[in-house]
């Protein structure tokens, strides 16, 4: 399929799920959720989740005054997120996070493999790690324009920043990241720094 079919696709589910068909909604779900969870998680960490979870709650409600499309409803979503991020931040400068004994958890079953969920998101996860290292516009204009893959329009109006600030962002980022990767030895033979990111 290709970013043309992909967008249409979106757009038609928008519609119908601005009218109220779940079906169309859960469509949107499943293709914007897996790229929403890992911003989130460039930006916030183990509470990517929980922020993903409140994003769709209000994606739910506000979802009759939306009026854009395709690549629009990506971009909203993204912004509805980064806002849920941006305040979940200043909260826990505010007030510190105490965690849960470990002990508490030990004894919880889980229905998954746990080896085969390891090995399947130890990469991204990361990856979403080491792009997290970067300075945060550096790291947000990553994670949209790479990971999410947004074009440079939507990411500076999620980001609320000029596209020219976007991709120099960007490319700053990646260049880090090469430079990162070539001085601990991890980069393929023939990998330079990034292109210009348009």
């Amino acid at each position: 399929m290709t970013a043309d079919q992909a967008a249409a696709d979106l757009s038609a589910a928008v519609r119908e799920a601005r009218g109220g068909d779940e079906e169309a909604f859960r469509q949107l779900y499943r293709q914007v959720q897996p790229g929403l969870l890992r911003y989130l998680r460039g930006l916030v960490g183990d509470d990517a989740e929980d922020l993903a979870s409140e994003t769709w709650l209000q994606i739910a409600r506000d979802m009759r005054s939306f009026r854009d499309e395709g690549a629009g409803f990506r971009g909203w979503a993204l912004t509805i997120a980064r806002h849920r991020a941006l305040d979940h931040v200043r909260r826990n400068q505010r007030r510190p996070v105490t965690g849960v004994p470990v002990d508490v958890l030990a004894d919880l079953p889980d229905d998954q493999d746990t080896a085969e969920q390891a090995i399947r998101l130890a990469t991204t996860n990361a990856t979403i790690a080491f792009i997290a290292t970067l300075p945060r516009d550096q790291a947000e204009a990553v994670l949209l324009r790479v990971v999410v893959g947004l074009d440079v329009k939507a990411t500076a109006k999620v980001m609320g920043k000029r596209p020219g600030a976007v991709r120099t962002a960007a490319w700053r980022g990646l260049r880090t990241l090469a430079e990162r990767l070539t001085s601990t030895g991890v980069t393929r033979a023939g990998a330079g720094t990034p292109r210009e990111v348009r």
